[in-house]
Parts: C-alpha cells; structure tokens; sequence
C-alpha cells in the first residue's frame, strides 16, 4: 500500500473495512505500554502498567523475572485492545522496542534459566586475564587496558561462567530482553541490529556479530550457537503463534515487524534524523543523539550504535543515571511536593517546576556535575558527581534546579563533542523521554544550548519510532525517512532567552567545564583511599 492511501485509510478506510493500526509495545524498566497508532503518527489509543524496576537479592544486583515482562505485555496488548477507540480487526502489525543491554539466558526450547539480569545491574567480575597477543599489547599501548578490562568485568557472561557454571552450562540461547520477547511472540530467535546494545560480541559498524578471532569473542565469552540471528529494522520477524496470539489478544499469524532499541527509536520517534538535529533524551540514562549517515565514534573507541533507521547510526553521549537524579531528589527532598500532588490528584513534576521557577537562572552559582556513575572513557572510571558553590543562601529549590541544569550542561557538552566529529554544528534540539514533560526544564534546557527545544506531537516518542518501522514494514511507506516525513510533527517549540543564555555560556564555559578536569585528581585519590570505585 502507498503512503498516500495509508494516509487516506487513517482518516476513513475502504467500505467495508476499518482503518490501518499498528500496534507498538515498548518494555521500559519501570512500565511496559501498548500504543495504537494510526498511521499518521497519532496514537489512538494506549495503556501503560508499572512495573518494578528490579529486585536485588544482594547490594547492587537488579534482576527482573522474564516471565514478568512476558506477563505484562500481554496484559497490556489486551488491556489497549479493549480500548472503544481501536478496533482490533484494523491491527495490521506489532512492533516492540525494549529497554537496552537487559540479559536473558534461557534452555534450548527459549525456558528462561535464571532472572534476567536488568541494565542497571552494578555486579562485577574481577580478576579476568586481560587480552592477549598483539591486540592486549595494541589496547595497553594506546591506554584502553582499563577501557578493555571494565568491558569484561561488567559483562554479565564472564560472571555468569565464573559465578553459576550450572547456568552456563545449560544455556542455549544467550538474549536481550527484545530477542527474549520476539522468540515468545514468534516462536523464532531473532532480533533486531539495533537492539544489540551491551557486553556483547557485536560488530557496530557493520551490523552483525563480529567476526572469527574478534576480540570480543575472548572479552564476551559466549558461544555464537547461543546468539539469535539478526535483521534490520523494519524486517519482518514472523508471524504471532498461537500461544501468543492468546496471551495479547491478537490474531494468530499477524505479523511482527522488528524495530530497534527504545533509544534508538526514541530518536527516529522525535525527527532527529539528521547530523544537525540533536535528540535529547531525559530518561533514567541521559543521552544526547545524533544520527550519522556513516559510522563515526562519539568519542573514539567508543561505539556509535545502529539506528532505527536501517542505513544509519546513531552517536550517543550517555549521562548515566541522568534523569534518574530527579527520583532520587523527589525521595529525599521531595517530600512535600508528593504529599501536595496526591492531595491535589495531580502529579509531583508540577510542583517540582514551581521550584526550579521560584530561584533565579544560574541557582545563585550552585552548579553540579552530574557524574553519578562512573563511565567508561568520558568521564573515566574513577569519576564522581560534585556539587559546588554552597552558601547559606541556597535551599532546596537551588539543589534541584541545578540538578536540571547540570544535566543541561552536561547534554550541551556531549553535543560539542560530536559536533567535533562530525564537523556539522547543532542547530536544534529534539526532546524526549519523562523530563521532557516537564515546561521548566524544556525551557531551561533551550537556555543552556541557545537553541530552540522542540517536542514532538506525542511524548511516547520510543513507541513511535517503532511504530515508524513497523510501518515500512508493513508496507503503508516506502521508507523510513518518508514514513518519519508523515508521521513525526513538531508539537510545542521553545525557544532560548538571550539574556539567560548568557548567563549560563559563562557559567558553562568558566565553571562547569573546568570542573572535571579540576577535580579529576581528587576523585583519583578517593579511589585509591577508599577502593571505590573498584579498578578493573
């Protein structure tokens, strides 16, 4: 079918039949949804169900039950369809994205072994020989020995190999949570390119598992029997089984479109298809995209990851545990506000934004680096968060509104980075993600880069983007640039203060990115007094 009659049949369908929907559930670490859209781009109808994060059975462990992320997709692929605005007889395809670099391991026939061991995961597995031959002495000559050796510690096979041999030596399929889900709605071990994000042997700039005698294969070691076979975004993955068509409500042999990871697709979902068109995500991890027509590194030797476009890539700054700073002030200092919000049946984030409105721009020179989490090359492992600037002035409210703006000048600075790449400056910015809903920090946000902040007409910007793929896929457009074309509009614009671009240029360039580079030795010796964090 052409766009022009997909198009048409979003608006009345043919006698005797319903308009085209496509179904896109997108399994994120604290809920999973189930969006109907037309294909338009205008979600039609949804249902959202929380789910816990992760359980720890020991301090630093986050782990899921597979079968709950099984269990709730299908609850809320019915729980949509029973929605009066959709007509399930007009579902013509389902699509998943799903949180990144979530493991399962299961037996041959697809039974998980064990929890699946989430993304947020802080387990280690120390002591591991370090690469050798000609490429240990290659990575050692070049500094990446500590690089290389964090890659192995935090990948979860060489701890699933030292730590639970009868695990290891049952498995038969090494997944993602997305190859996990598609093998469940499919019957078929597949999965997207753009879903293999992690501590995986995956060749990014070709697209497929590295090849014989790749280094990875040593760092990740998994037996290439166990890993699923892997398509492009937009490829058909197969049909529903019956089993699954029971579990959501659909029918039997609809057909499963793959799409990408949920950043990946939060990108396509926003309009940030282009090198100049930077895609902020104010998610648990922060991040800053851009999409590149060749593979270019964001920083070197640090990956650029597969688009949900199927001839690009992305180039992502991450910011971990970005967004997740906003929860842990809500549950520390943030007391008031929720109490007030549930009286009031509103929710928290608006009376949060009466905070960062009530100090001025720049929060009286309190300024944070939002560090949280140590990273892999930039900033280094041994990096810290910092708040500096304290006077007997400064309240709550100037504690979250810099939170807001070290986050900002963090995104601003990734996107200096890989304009430094790419040699193509930044000329606007794409919002998504839980932050993104909120109008103070949009604002901010336009301040901070002296750009203007756009959203998109939907904020389920992840389960748009799959539903973008799924729509080529399908047939209802030639490609994934014109489906975009039609099915992503700019929603509200913000546009930068001058005045307060200013003021934050020169806090930016004189204090924050001094910052890291001022504290770095200090942070060094925190490590060295105290073990933490662990070297690899």
């Amino acid at each position: 079918m052409t766009a022009e009659a997909g198009a048409a049949g979003a608006d009345a369908g043919g006698p005797g039949s319903a308009p085209e929907r496509i179904l896109a559930v997108d399994v994120g670490t604290q809920s999973v949804r189930a969006l109907v859209f037309d294909p338009m781009g205008t979600v039609v109808a949804s249902a959202r169900i929380p789910i816990e994060p992760y359980i720890s059975p020991q301090p630093g462990w986050a782990e899921q039950d597979p079968e709950l992320y099984w269990r709730t997709l299908g609850e809320a692929c019915r729980r949509v369809l029973g929605d009066p605005a959709v007509d399930r007889r007009a579902v013509v395809g389902l699509t998943i994205t799903t949180q990144r670099s979530t493991v399962v391991v299961t037996d041959a026939s697809g039974r998980p072994l064990r929890p699946a061991i989430v993304w947020l995961d802080q387990r280690r597995t120390e002591g591991l020989p370090f690469v050798g031959g000609a490429i240990g002495l290659a990575f050692r000559a070049l500094g990446l020995r500590e690089t290389v050796s964090g890659f192995m510690a935090d990948c979860e096979a060489n701890w699933l190999r030292a730590n639970e041999p009868g695990t290891w030596r049952a498995i038969g399929h090494y997944l993602g949570l997305s190859g996990f889900l598609t093998h469940r709605l499919t019957g078929r071990f597949a999965d997207s390119t753009a879903a293999q994000v992690g501590y995986l042997p995956f060749d990014f700039e070709r697209k497929r598992w590295a090849a014989a005698g790749d280094w990875k294969w040593f760092a990740a070691p998994v037996d290439p029997a166990w890993l699923p076979e892997l398509v492009a975004p937009t490829t058909p993955l197969g049909g529903l089984t019956p089993t699954a068509a029971l579990a959501t409500g659909l029918p039997v042999g609809l057909p499963v479109i793959a799409a990408a990871a949920d950043k990946a697709c939060e990108v396509l979902g926003s309009g940030a298809l282009t090198p100049d068109v930077a895609s902020l995500s104010y998610g648990t991890t922060a991040t800053v995209n851009t999409t590149t027509a060749r593979y270019i590194e964001p920083i070197r030797y640090v990956p650029a990851y597969p688009a949900a476009i199927p001839d690009a890539w992305t180039m992502e700054i991450q910011i971990y545990r970005g967004y997740w700073m906003v929860e842990w002030f809500k549950r520390e200092f943030g007391h008031r506000e929720v109490a007030l919000a549930e009286a009031q049946g509103i929710e928290p984030e608006v009376l949060f934004d009466d905070l960062v409105r009530a100090v001025p721009a720049g929060s009286m020179g309190l300024t944070l680096q939002p560090y949280w989490s140590p990273g892999v090359r930039i900033p280094g492992p041994e990096a810290k968060g910092a708040i500096i600037g304290f006077g007997d002035v400064h309240t709550r409210a100037h504690l979250y509104r810099a939170i807001l703006e070290g986050l900002a000048y963090a995104l601003r600075e990734g996107a200096e980075r890989t304009t430094a790449r790419t040699g193509v400056p930044v000329t606007s910015l794409r919002i998504a993600g839980g932050g993104s809903q909120s109008p103070a920090a949009v604002q901010l946000t336009a301040d901070v880069f002296g750009l203007p902040v756009a959203r998109a007409h939907t904020h389920e910007a992840s389960g748009l983007g799959a539903a973008i793929d799924a729509a080529v896929g399908l047939g209802l457009y030639p490609d994934v640039r014109t489906a975009a074309g039609a099915m992503v509009r700019v929603g509200e614009v913000r546009d930068p203060n001058p005045a307060t671009h200013r003021l934050y240029d020169e806090l930016y360039r004189g204090v924050y990115r001094n910052m890291y580079g001022r504290l770095q030795p200090l942070y060094r010796e925190i490590r060295r007094i105290t073990g933490y964090p662990p070297a690899s």
